[in-house]
């Protein structure tokens, strides 16, 4: 019984905090306008918190690979390191300060860079593999899309008809169909979101606890 009361509580607790925020979005009343701002500043402040304590789990986690000496502690070593410096540096100078800066620069967006170029490389070789594996035509236009792509966004040896022909193709593609997917993707997770809370704002769903 207590423990369906303390439930019954923090459910309670929920939908009131939930309810005041989605009306702060519908009712231009001062008084829930400051609730939800405070309670929109209580998340940030809880979501910092859940932050430093992935951080804090990430760097343990390696920690512990590094002192067993297990398999890959090199990778270990060089993230808790990378980790360190950066943290000291942005917090000894400030995020805006050319140091950071050029650690942004030098060092995040070539390997962002590399990942995404392995991410292209990547699904090139899982459209020849799934076209081996079965031959349809959606597998051939997957292949075909993927090629299109990289060949159209990548450098041009020499400039001409198939060239320009190329890169409007991947434009269009890029611009319309693939804009239309994000959009449909984004779509759905709004839908998914928007029913999550609601769920959790009747009761349904108790994330909070048992």
């Amino acid at each position: 019984m207590r423990l369906f009361r303390i439930s019954a509580l923090w459910a309670a607790i929920a939908a009131a905090v939930g309810v005041f925020v989605l009306l702060g979005y519908f009712v231009n009343i001062d008084f829930i306008q400051n609730i939800r701002l405070l309670f929109m500043r209580w998340a940030a402040l809880l979501a910092a918190a859940a932050l430093l304590v992935g951080l804090a789990n990430l760097v343990q986690v390696h920690w512990r690979k590094l002192s067993l000496a297990e398999e890959g502690w090199i990778y270990s070593a060089v993230l808790i390191l990378a980790f360190l410096v950066t943290l000291i540096l942005a917090l000894s100078f400030g995020p805006d300060n050319p140091v950071a800066l050029f650690i942004f620069e030098y060092f995040q967006l070539p390997l962002e860079a590399g990942l995404m170029a392995l991410l292209s490389v990547i699904l090139l070789v899982a459209g020849f593999r799934l076209v081996t594996r079965r031959r349809d035509a959606f597998s051939i236009l997957f292949l075909a899309t993927a090629l299109l792509v990289m060949f159209g966004t990548g450098p041009a040896v020499t400039e001409g008809p198939v060239t320009v022909v190329m890169r409007d193709l991947r434009a269009w593609i890029s611009q319309v169909w693939s804009a239309g997917g994000a959009r449909g993707i984004a779509l759905g997770v709004a839908l998914g979101a928007t029913t999550t809370g609601l769920r959790v704002l009747l009761g349904a769903d108790r994330p909070y606890g048992s």
